[in-house]
């Protein structure tokens, strides 16, 4: 059985987005060990000895019971140019720790800073963030990418992304693509379409 990962943003005492956070570890538990009550992370995470100043990633790995939970202080990975590269990984709902597929899809970058993941002729994911592709009127997103990340999740229901298909070639018909996650929001890392190799 594998193992399953919940990285947390904490920045100045604030963990964001726990509500989504909480739903995906539920959605673990109800998967893989449905006689079991899922980790409550509100309650975990007010009785860990947290950081109370800074930008932390809490990274808790988990499967029936929480394995172990570390905060990291966070530096943002600077990310300049993607690599295409085709993938067959399949979506998840949730984390999982081995990043196996990922490592060997990230070591075919070259040049660039990551990758940008081909699935079916269809954009997924970068090796380690969702993504958003800007057409000059709204930021269209990869209706099903690798990982239904929290983020994601919280700007799909805020209407500020438009979940559909993208094929490879319809990438050029965008200007700006950004890239985000747990730890990064929206609109904190964005580059050209231009700068996206195939």
């Amino acid at each position: 059985m594998c193992r399953f990962i919940e990285s947390i943003k904490l920045a100045e005492s604030r963990f964001y987005r726990l509500e989504l956070h909480q739903a995906r570890v539920d959605k673990v538990f109800a998967d893989f060990y449905p006689a079991v009550k899922p980790i409550n992370l509100a309650e975990l995470l007010m009785k860990s000895d947290f950081p109370e100043t800074g930008i932390h990633k809490c990274r808790i790995v988990f499967d029936s019971e929480v394995q172990f939970l570390e905060y990291i202080p966070y530096v943002r990975r600077e990310i300049k140019s993607l690599k295409l590269v085709e993938t067959d990984m399949e979506t998840l709902p949730y984390k999982i720790e081995d990043r196996t597929k990922l490592n060997i899809a990230f070591a075919k970058r070259e040049a660039c800073d990551d990758v940008l993941m081909v699935r079916n002729n269809l954009i997924t994911d970068t090796s380690y963030s969702n993504i958003a592709l800007f057409d000059g009127e709204n930021w269209i997103t990869p209706k099903n990418p690798l990982l239904f990340g929290v983020n994601r999740a919280q700007l799909v229901a805020e209407n500020k992304l438009i979940q559909k298909d993208i094929k490879v070639s319809e990438l050029f018909n965008f200007q700006l693509i950004r890239l985000f996650n747990a730890m990064i929001e929206f609109g904190e890392l964005e580059i050209a379409i231009g700068s996206i190799e195939h």
